[in-house]
């Protein structure tokens, strides 16, 4: 990635995780947050936007506490998460306030996301604060969250801000300073992947599995979420976040990290949010005339075409389209319940009313409510 590139970026998503905040006892690393923040007041006055996904409200809540473990229970971490997040943003604010910068926090779960009118409401939020010249500092409300609700780390919530905010870039701090041929830690061999085209079900597969410590996230953590956030049409680069002057570096073009180009052909915002913001809380399986009809013919889904449904969904709610092979082809937002679209598989829409003793809509899910995942 060249330096020319970062030339032209106008708004930055940064996210930096607790492997990167916190110094080997797992306590915050007061270092680390001073060169973070010294770096981001740079950039905010060369006129680029800045947006800071930080994780870190339990780890200082534990060192608060003298905790030596992480909590046990989810109500011990939102506790601990509670008294951590108030010092976290109180540190965060008092140093870009030497830096002569007003910062903000923003506190989400995913189903601030998962409404569209949250969703809006979020971005047009972030969006104020923006225009006011005031840096957001996201983070997951962990002290509400519950699984239902939760991103399920901070790389996802991450990619999620970068589309919210239509970014120009994320950058994404990690322990690793870039993805690897191998895992480094382990293989004196291994090489750094400078740039990464497209990514694979082999790619996620030897990526591996979660981080070190307190972190929730590991390497295929944060290339599942640019995975995700790419197909918007915005590139993203891991970076080592514990590597001084990091940011000032990329942006002063050095070739550091690995750097995820954007799609080709990006999906438009609502389709990208059905696709990738949402929870998707079924799998409905279609034959091989459905899937042909939408992959090739651009058409709505019929329940004529639906052979198996499984999980339990609303009107309204996210679900994953199925083909005869067995791979995931589409995603989108269904007209039926789950117990509705079990009763008419396999019908054609006007023998629907005769089962039903109703039609609750024409097609299950509606072309314009769907997203084809990748080349099907």
């Amino acid at each position: 990635m060249s330096g020319g590139y970062f030339e032209s970026v106008r708004r930055v998503v940064v996210k930096v995780g607790s492997a990167v905040l916190c110094d080997e006892g797992q306590r915050l690393d007061r270092r680390i947050v001073q060169s973070l923040v010294k770096q981001l007041s740079e950039l905010k006055r060369r006129g680029i936007e800045v947006v800071l996904v930080s994780s870190g409200a339990v780890a200082t809540g534990m060192e608060i506490l003298g905790m030596e473990k992480a909590p046990a229970t989810l109500t011990q971490k939102q506790a601990v998460a509670a008294l951590g997040q108030g010092q976290l943003i109180a540190t965060y604010a008092e140093l870009f306030r030497k830096a002569g910068i007003v910062s903000a926090q923003i506190l989400l779960t995913h189903a601030d996301l998962a409404d569209r009118e949250r969703y809006l409401n979020a971005k047009h939020a972030i969006q104020a604060l923006l225009d006011l010249h005031i840096i957001p500092i996201v983070n997951e409300n962990d002290t509400v969250s519950v699984e239902e609700i939760k991103f399920g780390d901070n790389d996802r919530l991450g990619a999620l801000c970068a589309a919210l905010v239509e970014a120009d870039l994320l950058i994404v701090l990690s322990d690793i300073d870039a993805l690897y041929t191998a895992d480094p830690k382990r293989d004196p061999t291994a090489t750094r992947v400078a740039r990464v085209e497209t990514i694979t079900d082999e790619l996620m597969a030897a990526a591996g599995g979660r981080g070190s410590g307190i972190g929730t996230g590991g390497m295929a953590t944060k290339i599942a979420a640019i995975r995700d956030l790419t197909q918007r049409g915005i590139p993203a680069l891991i970076a080592g976040g514990k590597q001084p002057g990091i940011i000032s570096q990329l942006f002063a073009g050095k070739e550091l990290g690995t750097y995820f180009p954007p799609s080709v052909d990006p999906l438009a915002a609502r389709k990208h949010w059905i696709a990738y913001t949402l929870k998707h809380r079924g799998r409905v399986h279609v034959d091989e005339g459905a899937y042909l009809a939408l992959r090739d013919g651009g058409k709505s889904l019929l329940a004529v075409g639906v052979v198996r449904v499984e999980g339990d969904f609303r009107v309204g709610d996210a679900v994953s389209i199925i083909a005869p092979s067995g791979q995931e082809v589409a995603r989108g937002l269904v007209s039926y319940s789950s117990v509705e679209l079990r009763e008419v598989c396999g019908r054609r829409t006007h023998e629907i009313d005769g089962v039903l003793g109703y039609c609750p809509a024409p097609s299950v899910i509606h072309r314009d409510d769907l997203v084809l995942l990748g080349s099907i």
